[in-house]
């Protein structure tokens, strides 16, 4: 009998799209740098150019507001470490490239449900406005959204700039820079089905954009060093794909909460976030009674891929940073599991991690 395997970690990084294989596929079909003069290179530049403006269509930009580089780790360090020695606030549940960037900065406190909290922000800023502030529009462990928009004008109130992490919300959820008022927004390619090591930086107009590469003239010489011609094309036709395709996105919920309903009836579960809004592909828990690494080693002898939170920690099954300001106590036998469906997840990985969940149940834990 086949075993069967359930790709469950989409948050980390999602299956490839089609249409991004196709495009990278082609770029390595052809030769050329993009900053080259002859016929080679402007094919390059061609490929480049069309992957920026599907890009800036799809968040109602133009396309010399749009940026390329390697991911959004490179694209948060670049705005943060651009505003060092300057006040910084950033949210306490913000991604590990943000909050540990190396720059001294200020955490915003969030409320049980992961919402960052709008009365302490504005007390926070009222007395010594900040020159950024950094919120993430979806959370990347519980996929609770934030009200980004509230806090652009919050920022804008003070004269301060607004960044937002837009990774785990571009190709999700519809929006547009203009509509959450941000002046610097970063994705990443590989959570929307494009490849690892591609990324970008939105600016809004007239705003200055950091450098954290410099020997270059490339991407208007704000980042120094070859363009990823594949991933960028790749990403293009994976944003193209994405946006298309967002009402199907949205009734993956429907998969969601079947996995919430089975999970619910162990009074060793907690769910967070369920009370607020969140993106329909995230369920962030905990399960009293067994220790991470146990849990998550007995799912993957099964087939089925998950993560005890975010991936850029990856090895550690301890209590992530985002549940800890969420108010969650650690303990050794109470495991955080990320579950994250994609794209292409179906019912059939939904009917199979349920079998296995209910398994283990019996045979690990003690309701």
């Amino acid at each position: 009998m086949t075993k069967q395997f359930s790709y469950l970690d989409h948050n980390a990084t999602t299956s490839i799209r089609p249409e991004a294989r196709e495009a990278i596929l082609h770029a390595l079909d052809e030769t050329g740098n993009p900053s080259s003069v002859h016929n080679f290179g402007r094919g390059a530049r061609k490929q480049i150019e069309t992957a920026r403006k599907i890009i800036a269509d799809a968040l109602d930009v133009s396309a010399g507001q749009v940026f390329f580089n390697s991911g959004a780790t490179e694209g948060n360090n670049t705005i943060l470490k651009g505003f060092a020695g300057k006040r910084v606030l950033c949210s306490a549940v913000e991604h590990l490239s943000s909050i540990d960037c190396g720059i001294q900065m200020e955490l915003i406190p969030v409320t049980s449900d992961g919402v960052v909290d709008i009365d302490e922000l504005k007390r926070m800023v009222a007395s010594n406005p900040p020159a950024l502030i950094s919120v993430m529009m979806v959370n990347n462990e519980n996929g609770v959204i934030q009200p980004v928009t509230e806090i652009s004008k919050i920022a804008k109130s003070v004269g301060a700039l607004f960044h937002c992490d837009a990774v785990q919300s571009f190709g999700r959820i519809p929006f547009t820079r203009e509509a959450i008022g941000a002046d610097y927004i970063t994705l990443s390619s590989h959570k929307i089905g494009g490849t690892q090591g591609t990324g970008a930086i939105i600016i809004a107009p007239n705003i200055h954009l950091p450098k954290l590469i410099e020997g270059g003239g490339q991407e208007k010489r704000m980042r120094g060093g070859t363009e990823n011609v594949p991933g960028i094309a790749g990403f293009g036709a994976a944003a193209k794909a994405a946006i298309s395709q967002l009402e199907d996105y949205q009734k993956l919920s429907v998969l969601r909460d079947r996995i919430e309903t089975e999970l619910l009836k162990s009074n060793t579960v907690q769910i967070y976030g369920r009370d607020v809004d969140r993106v329909s592909n995230t369920i962030s828990c905990t399960v009293d009674g067994v220790a991470s690494d146990t849990l998550l080693m007995a799912f993957d002898i099964e087939g089925i891929a998950l993560s005890a939170g975010a991936a850029c920690s990856s090895g550690t099954t301890r209590m992530s940073h985002v549940l800890t300001a969420m108010g969650v106590q650690g303990k050794p036998d109470r495991a955080p599991l990320r579950i994250s469906l994609g794209w292409n997840s179906t019912e059939k990985d939904v009917e199979h991690f349920i079998a296995v969940w209910n398994t283990l149940r019996t045979r690990l834990l003690k309701d």
